[in-house]
């Protein structure tokens, strides 16, 4: 029998386990990443790049992913049959003048994972952790979510034959259009009365006593397809590496993915240089960014405010430890801003043409913030990770141009009330 290419690794204390174990965490309590034999992988594989580059464009299943034309990179061990996509990734990466005069640069990028099959990133860690969870037998999996989590499991669980979807959400803490989803997709949609922190204690809790299988960014497998966003947007670079980074911080789980993914990436040659790495976080719900104001000598938690960055109102991290690995390693910041500050960094990119959620205002917002302080430069190359669709957060938007909030707009854009008649409406227009 063949050697796995992967296995589990404790991010701590180093403890191996197989990767076929179903465990989220070591024995000493903390967490677990996977681990890919990367010689082993260069030796079987040969040259990664021009293997990345034949498929690029590829209508072939499932290699037409944006996260499976990485194969090698994401899980080496999961046979191409057992894969579930729903053609995943593969989203644009916006540049244009406008939206970097908008935003005080020179050379900005707005990589924009609302264009994912469920309107948001995570369908890059589900069509993996879905896909392994297939692949190990398992007939239930469950998350809690802020939304968007939800969506992308229920959709791809509801590929899999005899699997069932269990998401635990904050009661009225989601919108609609996130509600809609989960139901949508046949998912056993629990709404509980707590907050998102409150649902991840029971999700743990309930899986660790049945045969469930979490599907929450604790799980390693998730973390690998999440990876894909910053080598897909490396390669729509030319496998260029831009300056920085710029990531919106709810879990940790994203940023965590996006250091390992490129750590990987530069071990095998695809990428000769590293970025640097800002993770941002609202105010109402910033305990990274308060660990990261003491060197991260201490673990922060809060209890998370009200905020229209629901999808990161988040008090206690659960990937925070890897976290804080990237951003020591990649020479990182965190900063933290305001709702005004958010929502109007959101209309900017709204007004550019690029339909951004309230989650990705708050990574905008922090590189105005980072900017005026000077710690990126007006020439650096950033690339920032737009993580939802506006869309999906369409009442948000509607109350800040039509002064339904407490907010002091800064780009308001109400509609104009006028009379049924051409020549009120030219009046109206200036024409």
């Amino acid at each position: 029998m063949t050697e796995p290419m992967s296995h589990l690794r404790c991010i701590t204390c180093d403890a191996r386990y197989d990767a076929r174990e179903i465990r989220y965490r070591c024995d000493c309590g903390d967490l677990l990443e996977v681990r890919h034999d990367l010689t082993r992988l260069t030796r079987a594989c040969g040259d990664l790049k021009e293997r990345f580059e034949r498929r690029l464009g590829s209508r072939a299943v499932p290699y037409g992913s944006g996260v499976w034309r990485y194969h090698e990179m994401i899980l080496p061990d999961l046979p191409a049959e057992d894969v579930i996509t729903c053609g995943e990734g593969n989203t644009t990466l916006y540049h244009t003048p406008l939206l970097s005069r908008q935003f005080d640069t020179e050379n900005l990028h707005l990589k924009h994972e609302g264009e994912n099959p469920t309107l948001s990133f995570k369908d890059r860690g589900m069509t993996a952790g879905v896909s392994w969870a297939r692949h190990l037998g398992a007939t239930h999996v469950a998350c809690a979510s802020t939304g968007d989590t939800s969506a992308a499991m229920a959709a791809y669980a509801a590929q899999v034959d005899g699997m069932q979807a269990v998401v635990f959400l904050p009661r009225n803490k989601v919108t609609a259009e996130q509600l809609s989803q989960p139901i949508a997709a046949g998912a056993m949609t629990l709404a509980i009365d707590t907050d998102f922190d409150g649902c991840m204690r029971l999700v743990q809790e309930v899986c660790s006593r049945h045969n469930i299988y979490l599907l929450n960014s604790m799980n390693s497998f998730r973390v690998e397809g999440q990876k894909a966003i910053g080598i897909e947007a490396c390669q729509q670079l030319q496998w260029r590496v831009p300056d920085w980074f710029v990531i919106p911080v709810g879990n940790a789980g994203n940023i965590s993915a996006l250091g390992k993914g490129l750590s990987e990436a530069h071990a095998l040659g695809l990428i000769g240089s590293m970025p640097r790495i800002a993770g941002v976080q609202v105010s109402a719900a910033d305990p990274f960014y308060r660990s990261y104001q003491t060197g991260f000598e201490e673990r922060v938690t809060v209890t998370a405010g009200p905020t229209l960055a629901s999808a990161i109102r988040i008090g206690d991290p659960v990937s925070h430890d890897k976290a804080a690995r990237v951003v020591d390693r990649y020479a990182g910041v965190v900063e933290t801003v305001t709702e005004e500050e958010l929502m109007d960094a959101k209309a900017r990119a709204d007004r550019s043409g690029v339909a951004v959620c309230p989650n990705s205002g708050v990574a905008l917002a922090g590189l105005r913030k980072l900017r005026a302080s000077g710690t990126i430069g007006a020439k650096e190359t950033v690339v920032v990770i737009m993580t939802a669709h506006g869309m999906k957060f369409s009442g948000v938007g509607v109350a800040y141009h039509t002064a339904a909030t407490e907010l002091t707009p800064e780009h308001p854009n109400p509609p104009i009330e006028v009379d049924a008649d051409a020549d009120a409406i030219a009046r109206v227009i200036g024409v």
